[in-house]
């Protein structure tokens, strides 16, 4: 838009200025013109030899000469206008569009204004910041103030459906809560029969999976959320961490899990970055085979501290990478299987990463399985 404004006024400064010089070529032109009253004397005084009449040879020869030299200065004036006029109306163009450069910067300040606070909420998902313009009342401060007034309301809905997401899952962890200790009580008692049993375990697993989808949720709710107060720590210490308690379902399921852990500053909310590498690693455990194969890997990348988790299992098309991340998604169409989870969890990995500022890639492995590679600010 600069540019354009910036063109404009050179072209239309081009435009009267040729208008301009045309104007006065013509006119100087036309003082040039051959004036019979002027160059046709009835009688010219010559120095020193005396006054001839028209039809003379003395006469005719000095007319001659005169109208020679007028014709010379009429050519040369002329040139001079047209070569001259035409440097000064391109000097001029350029100018106008110097100016018109500066003026449209000047003009366009308040635009850049709400173009830069569009990008950083965009880049930050901080629905809080505004552009609070405070110049003339024009049309300028009005698109502000209508992108204040937009930005309020995505950020009271975006508020508002967090809380219910939240509320909801509080609300509806206690129920749950009262069926596990009933079911449990029930399956413990000494008269309890094996069909009841049974039955009692069936309800504890479908228990327990309504109880790890109200956990996801409740974790995808909080990570949509900007992380603003941020604390340095170690991605290294964290992974090391819950690679420790994932130990035991790794050792219940034969999946070797294998540590290339090394320094990996961050900044960000730990807790938050603790719920996603423990999503990884799970993910990585319950979507492998028998005697399968995990590797975790922090490092520190340039301006990244990086996290890889890769595993063994069944072949992933490429096709189907995009889709894992959507929320109650898994792959090849498994959604019956409860003990691998609620389908939330790698939303919840792209949810966390994407509100520290960081990017979540996957890319299927030749040998089957997964590769995993989360990448955070350095802290």
């Amino acid at each position: 838009m600069r540019l354009r404004f910036a063109l404009a006024c050179a072209a239309l400064f081009a435009v009267l200025g040729g208008l301009v010089l045309t104007g006065v070529y013509v006119v100087t032109r036309q003082s040039l013109e051959y004036r019979s009253g002027l160059l046709t004397p009835n009688e010219i005084t010559i120095h020193n030899r005396g006054v001839f009449y028209r039809g003379e040879d003395y006469y005719e020869v000095a007319r001659s000469r005169a109208i020679q030299v007028v014709s010379v200065y009429q050519r040369d004036t002329l040139a001079n206008v047209r070569n001259i006029g035409a440097l000064a109306v391109l000097a001029g163009a350029g100018v106008a569009f110097a100016v018109g450069w500066r003026a449209a910067g000047w003009v366009l300040r308040p635009v850049k204004a709400v173009t830069e606070t569009a990008r950083r909420v965009a880049q930050s998902h901080d629905l809080t910041e505004r552009i609070a313009y405070e110049g003339p009342r024009e049309e300028a401060k009005e698109l502000a103030d209508i992108f204040d007034t937009m930005l309020d309301r995505l950020a009271r809905s975006f508020d508002g459906q967090r809380r219910f997401v939240a509320n909801a899952a509080h609300e509806l962890r206690t129920p749950l809560t009262i069926n596990r200790t009933l079911v449990d009580v029930a399956v413990r008692r000494p008269d309890a029969t094996d069909d009841v049993k049974r039955l009692g375990e069936s309800l504890l697993l479908v228990n327990g999976r309504h109880e790890r989808l109200i956990d996801g949720l409740l974790a995808l709710a909080e990570g949509e959320q900007t992380v603003l107060d941020r604390h340095s720590f170690d991605l290294m210490d964290v992974a090391d961490h819950v690679l420790d308690l994932a130990a035991a379902e790794a050792a219940e399921r034969e999946v070797t899990i294998h540590r290339l852990l090394d320094a990996a500053p961050t900044m960000g909310e730990a807790v938050l970055v603790e719920r996603l590498v423990q999503n990884l690693v799970e993910n990585a455990i319950r979507h492998n085979h028998p005697k399968g194969e995990v590797w975790v890997t922090t490092r520190q990348r340039t301006e990244q501290a990086e996290l890889v988790v890769a595993n063994t299992g069944l072949q992933v098309p490429a096709y189907e990478i995009e889709t894992i991340f959507q929320p109650f998604r898994r792959l090849h169409g498994d959604r019956l299987r409860s003990e691998r989870g609620s389908g939330l969890g790698l939303s919840i990995v792209r949810v966390i990463a994407e509100a520290h500022g960081g990017t979540v890639v996957a890319r299927p492995r030749d040998e089957g399985g997964l590769t995993i590679t989360v990448e955070l600010p350095i802290g």
